[in-house]
Order: C-alpha cells, then structure tokens, then sequence
C-alpha cells in the first residue's frame, strides 16, 4: 500500500513542479513520478544541509519542500539538455 502512496505522492509532486517550470507539455506520467520522488528526495536533503532540519513528506510544507526539490531538479535537466 505504501508504494502505492509514495506513487500517487510522486506523480503529483512532479506534476506540480512541471507545472511551475512550465514544462507540464514535455513530462508523462512515468516522468512526473521520477521527478516527483528523486525531488523529493532532494528538497529534503537540501532542507537537512542548510539546518532546517527535516519536514514530515505527507504534510503541507513537505508538500512544498517536494515540490521546491522536484523544480529545481528540473531545471538542472533542461539547463544539460540545453547544452546537447
């Protein structure tokens, strides 16, 4: 059940940060759910190294954090994909 969660969490956090990058027309949905979960992973990493400590991931600002992670992972994608 769990994965199935962090999943759903995936796609929606991705999509949501295609969605700010507006790079909503480029991503699918096995995109949106990469992005979503490795910059999910990032925004809370990013959190611990500049001491904001850690965020609960299902909550409002670990929604925001995601998201945050999720859109800058984006953008470090299409600024090497730029360069091809």
């Amino acid at each position: 059940m769990y994965i199935i969660l962090w999943l759903l969490f995936g796609a929606l956090v991705g999509w949501l940060a295609s969605i700010v990058m507006q790079k909503n027309h480029n991503m699918g949905l096995i995109a949106n759910i990469i992005v979503g979960l490795v910059g999910s992973a990032l925004g809370m990493w990013l959190m611990g190294v500049l001491g904001f400590g850690t965020v609960d991931s299902f909550s409002f600002a670990g929604l925001l954090v995601s998201v945050g992670g999720a859109a800058i992972l984006i953008a470090i994608i299409s600024a090497f994909s730029r360069r091809r």
